[in-house]
């Protein structure tokens, strides 16, 4: 690689910088070869090292999923994607007055709307609340179909979230949403698990750890996480919570999905 260019992406083969594609939004790392390990140049179709043809770029993402969708772990898959869905419109509106943490109301803030792709400005905001504004922006995004915008702040929205560490449950909960979004799966388990560390039995913090599970082909645990969120939810709901009010609409619809996984097992 000739100085000052730049790698490409495995996803898309398009010249990318960083941890994110601004392309694609795939996690930039590098092909590899199946057979022998060697890494593979984003558009080549045979490994130069011993020849063995290798997948496109994303196919391993794609294959998985056509395991899941096409098998017997269908029934999961659907309660699975039924739930993310209720949880991105919902989402759209966490970080809005009223929910935990929101930023002081402006109709002409950055991200009063979705639609525009012009980043807010983030100088004047405390490091949580420029998070919270960019999983905001992520969400709207998402929520009418606009995955260029979803793409392009998705990686900024985690890398926000990070740097406002130590996080309460709250952000966790977001950050655990977003890690999933980018199909960072093993993080978005951790960080449920962390919300679970201090409170077992967390409906937002079992209901994510239970939806990563299930995308990562793990049915055993997300069985384990949703029979406790089930056994607990009367008295769970119930508790004054910050992320609980703020999210109340979730705590049925976590509850919701949580019996339907289990009806199908």
């Amino acid at each position: 690689m000739s100085a000052g260019s730049k790698p490409y992406c495995p996803e898309c083969g398009k010249p990318a910088t960083g941890n994110f594609c601004q392309h694609c939004g795939g996690k930039l790392g590098g092909r590899f070869c199946n057979q022998c390990g060697a890494k593979v140049a984003p558009a080549a179709g045979f490994c130069n090292q011993c020849g063995t043809k290798v997948d496109g770029a994303g196919s391993g993402r794609r294959a998985a999923a056509a395991a899941v969708v096409g098998g017997q772990n269908l029934p999961w898959w659907i309660a699975g994607a039924a739930m993310f869905v209720l949880i991105v419109v919902v989402g759209v509106n966490m970080v809005q007055p009223g929910g935990p943490s929101a930023p002081a109301s402006n109709p002409n803030a950055p991200f009063a709307g979705a639609g525009t792709g012009t980043p807010p400005d983030l100088s004047t905001m405390t490091p949580r609340e420029a998070a919270d504004r960019l999983f905001n922006r992520v969400m709207e995004s998402v929520s009418v179909g606009d995955s260029t915008s979803a793409q392009a702040f998705l990686p900024m929205a985690i890398a926000a979230y990070d740097r406002a560490q130590p996080l309460d449950n709250d952000g966790l909960f977001h950050l655990a949403m977003l890690n999933r979004v980018a199909n960072n799966l093993d993080a978005a388990l951790a960080n449920a698990e962390q919300i679970l560390a201090a409170e077992p039995n967390h409906i937002l913090g079992l209901s994510e750890a239970a939806e990563a599970a299930i995308e990562l082909g793990r049915l055993d645990a997300a069985d384990g996480y949703y029979r406790r969120l089930t056994e607990a939810y009367g008295q769970e709901a119930s508790r004054p919570l910050p992320e609980y009010q703020g999210h109340s609409g979730m705590l049925e619809s976590a509850r919701i999905a949580a019996q339907a996984f289990l009806a199908a097992r």
